[in-house]
């Protein structure tokens, strides 16, 4: 059985060791190749080129009749005697400001303890009970014939401690105007500094009304909103546990 054992375990291994190789061979190749530069800028594309790029359908009320006064130059939602300048077309631009402070604290902390104690005899059980210390000379006893006890106890404490920070502005473009006059934006902005590049992804569904008269909306009056700030570079290599631990992590099932 111990042989048996130590084989199978020879065998899981094995297939351990290529799909670990299969799995951060691009990964290692792509850091190889870029050992002692600086990250690269990602190319500038038309979002909806982009392969994960879905154009949004909501629910939709009926447009409303426009009404042109006789005789007036004055739009109606307009900012301008001339023109509005706010967003209102595909491939407009529009400035978000992104100021999140989100703070969380959560503390759980839970105790169980339980102890069982079982005791029954058969002193009298048709007289069958003569016969067991003929069978179980050593180890019988009629009065005490079922014994049993148990004992359990769990304590589990957990905390949660998140605090977030983050002051940006982004400039975002017009890719989508819904049927009812809300507009589908999609920014992006990248920064690098020295060999760390950070990036700051937002997409989102906006009301013409919420856009400000400078042309600029804040992160909470986005619908639907998809913010992502992260990077990738030195720093955020050394933050992150080797390609080959995260594999273990997943795959080891005890």
């Amino acid at each position: 059985m111990s042989a048996k054992f130590g084989y199978l375990r020879f065998l899981a291994v094995a297939g351990l060791v290529p799909a670990m190789l299969l799995a951060g061979g691009c990964e290692v190749g792509d850091r190889l190749a870029s050992e002692g530069k600086q990250p690269k800028f990602s190319p500038i594309v038309n979002p909806q080129d982009d392969p994960n790029y879905q154009p949004v359908s909501m629910p939709m009320p009926a447009p409303p009749p426009e009404i042109h006064a006789a005789n007036s130059i004055w739009r109606s939602g307009a900012r301008s005697f001339i023109k509005d300048q706010r967003a209102a077309n595909v491939g407009d631009l529009l400035t978000v400001l992104v100021s999140i402070n989100d703070q969380a604290s959560i503390s759980n902390e839970t105790n169980r303890t339980r102890t069982d104690s079982e005791n029954a005899g058969a002193s009298h059980f048709l007289g069958l009970e003569q016969n067991l210390p003929h069978i179980l000379p050593k180890a019988v006893d009629p009065t005490t014939l079922i014994s049993t006890n148990s004992a359990s106890a769990a304590d589990g404490k957990g905390v949660i401690t998140r605090s977030e920070a983050i002051t940006l502005k982004v400039a975002a473009v017009v890719t989508q105007v819904l049927p009812n006059r809300n507009l589908v934006v999609s920014g992006k902005q990248e920064v690098r500094v020295n060999y760390d590049l950070r990036e700051l992804d937002i997409n989102g569904i906006v009301r013409p009304e919420d856009i400000a008269s400078d042309n600029t909306i804040s992160y909470e009056k986005i619908a639907e909103a998809r913010i992502s700030y992260a990077g990738r570079g030195q720093i955020n290599d050394v933050q992150q546990p080797r390609w080959g631990q995260q594999l273990i992590d997943i795959l080891f099932p005890f």
